[in-house]
């Protein structure tokens, strides 16, 4: 995600259950997705079922999805379940748990209705990640995450999927998969079985797309901006730009033939839009959600770092992962030991190929690096990843989950370095993730107790001590020991902070609960309030032409993200009442910070390998 995910291909467990009576080739499930007739922010599906032959059979709405790592019950967003049969008569049902539906008298089961709630409307209520989640906000966007709209047989999910959306014609469905019905108001998707169908997302919205290609790959680019300030035409350079430099990167690695990304920019001021920030992996897409008032840099930025870390999973888990992923339970679901490997390989490549394709210089890859380093040492140092990742829905465990980005990553760079060094800078993590993928790859998965042993042997034993010692083991990593290596020791670093809120946590404004006016809090202000002459108790009107108060302070903090030293800049402030206009530069304030510089030069090699190889 930043947050995820994996792909899955399931294999048949329960060919021979008796579950049903037709020959797999022969049976089909039927969904239909009305978003035309939307009544109380609410989408009704109809579910044709094959025919049964036991006398009872539950459906399940997921508990969880590949990739979110949590428990998210999506079964709570289900309301007015029924089962009908021929005649239309209602069948007995019992809601067995959150998620769960138990249908008596199956064999007379011809149809299932019910009505979907989506999760944005109430984002307080619940800890669903946005871009896992859905949206219903009739004839301007659905976001439409399969797994919160469709569910499954219990013993059945290897059956084909038919599902048929019907919706408005200014409406369109942005995916990887293909609509096999022309008609503008109705769209037709199949797919193999539920597995395939819950890894492929639609976004519903007003047409803005782009389309472009990369080494034979269909790239889609879909966006959702409520006020219209971004487009599918603005984002698309930047990412056609990253995807290219991606795809280089990775040399050798298949990937699909088409890939979608799916932008949901959301109204921060509502509080019943989205506001978890981030995205969502797939096989074949990744969903996306970030604030609509970024300014179109900002969101550029956010992109780069969010989508490639997303597009990177085609590696891990799509083509390598663990029998846990494979055959995924979404209701019971077993997680696997090795998110150091999912999570924290992908984000190490998100970055490193940044550096590898010069998007970015050797001193921002060390400053991305010192960040993980200072993040990492906020979470619980001496927790093994392997325990954490297998118990990660569960508390203390589901707490330390973001250290799989930080932490995560790390582990990455360290198991890259020792390679490089052993190789003599020949080799590296990335010739290690093609090794591994040779030996299992989209349909063959690891036993999770055998992969360190697997990854000794296809490197070095002082892998395999790395592994074993801090990452199934307590003992935090000594990063100067591995920086070392490759000619890298640490220093402090001059960064930019932000000119509102110092370390992004102690704020330098308040406001004013009764007139909703910014002031300056009084104490030192920053060099960017000293450069502009604003002081203690100014109100700040407005920046640039734009008017502020507490209704859009989000606004101005996330434009001020985007803000470059040296640009010009004008902000009326009101002073012991009276109205002024403060014109200058911009002055980012500075930060000392432990940071990271190449200074052994005897190691130029190796580190040139190590970031360029």
């Amino acid at each position: 995600m930043k947050k995820l995910i994996l792909a899955l291909v399931f294999v048949a467990t329960v060919a021979n259950s008796g579950a049903y009576a037709q020959s797999k080739s022969a049976a089909e499930i039927l969904v239909g997705i009305d978003l035309v007739a939307i009544k109380d922010d609410k989408v009704t599906v109809t579910v044709t079922p094959p025919k049964f032959t036991s006398d009872e059979i539950t459906y399940h709405i997921p508990k969880t999805v590949p990739g979110t790592y949590s428990t998210d019950d999506y079964g709570k967003f289900i309301d007015n379940f029924k089962a009908l049969d021929k005649s239309g008569v209602a069948l007995a049902v019992t809601k067995t748990d959150d998620n769960s539906w138990k249908i008596s008298s199956a064999k007379k089961a011809v149809k299932i209705t019910y009505e979907v709630n989506d999760t944005y409307d109430t984002e307080n209520a619940h800890d669903i990640f946005s871009p896992a989640g859905s949206n219903i906000d009739a004839d301007k966007n659905i976001m439409l995450n399969t797994h919160a709209f469709v569910g499954y047989f219990s013993g059945i999910k290897d059956l084909p999927y038919r599902v048929t959306v019907s919706h408005p014609a200014i409406l369109w469905g942005a995916t990887s998969m293909t609509d096999l019905d022309p008609a503008d108001t109705k769209d037709v998707f199949v797919t193999p079985r539920y597995a395939e169908l819950v890894e492929n997302p639609i976004m519903y919205a007003k047409p803005d797309y782009t389309t472009f290609s990369v080494s034979g790959m269909e790239i889609l680019i879909a966006v959702y901006s409520p006020s219209g300030t971004h487009t599918a035409q603005s984002v698309t350079p930047g990412m056609k730009t990253m995807m290219t430099a991606q795809k280089n990167f990775l040399g050798k690695f298949n990937s699909t033939k088409k890939y979608s990304v799916l932008i949901y920019l959301s109204d921060v001021k509502r509080e019943d839009d989205a506001h978890g920030f981030g995205a969502l992996e797939h096989p074949t897409a990744t969903t996306v959600v970030m604030p609509d008032a970024m300014s179109g840099e900002e969101l550029a930025e956010q992109l780069k770092d969010v989508v490639s870390h997303e597009f990177f999973h085609i590696v891990t888990p799509l083509t390598i992962h663990s029998k846990e992923i494979q055959y995924f339970d979404y209701n019971a679901p077993k997680m696997s030991q090795h998110l150091w490997m999912y999570e924290g390989v992908t984000e190490y490549f998100a970055n490193l190929f940044q550096i590898n394709q010069g998007l970015i210089s050797e001193a921002d890859f060390y400053k991305r690096m010192a960040g993980k380093i200072a993040n990492a040492a906020e979470m619980d140092d001496t927790m093994t990843f392997t325990k954490m990742s297998a118990n990660v829905l569960n508390k203390p465990y589901k707490d330390q989950y973001l250290n799989v980005y930080e932490k995560g990553a790390l582990i990455g760079m360290c198991i890259d370095i020792i390679i490089r060094e052993k190789s003599d800078g020949a080799r590296g993590i990335l010739d290690l993730m093609q090794k591994l993928s040779a030996e299992y790859g989209v349909s063959k998965p690891f036993d999770d107790s055998e992969l360190f042993g697997k990854i000794t042997q296809m490197t070095y034993p002082e892998v395999g001590d790395f592994l074993n010692t801090h990452v199934a083991g307590p003992l935090p990593i000594p990063y100067e020991t591995y920086f070392a290596k490759v000619g890298v020791t640490k220093t402090q670093i001059q960064v930019p902070g932000n000119v509102f809120l110092k370390d992004m946590r102690t704020p330098y404004i308040s406001v004013n609960q009764a007139t909703k006016e910014i002031f300056l809090i009084p104490g030192e202000p920053n060099a960017f309030f000293q450069t502009l002459g604003i002081q203690a108790d100014d109100v700040i009107v407005a920046i640039d032409d734009t008017a502020y108060n507490l209704d859009n302070i989000y606004d101005m903090i996330m434009a001020s993200q985007g803000w470059k030293e040296g640009d010009d800049i004008s902000v009326k402030i009101k002073r012991a009442g009276k109205e002024q206009i403060m014109k200058g530069k911009i002055k980012l304030p500075m930060q000392s910070k432990d940071g990271y510089e190449f200074t052994d030069t005897t190691k130029t090699k190796l580190k040139d390998a190590w970031l360029k190889g």
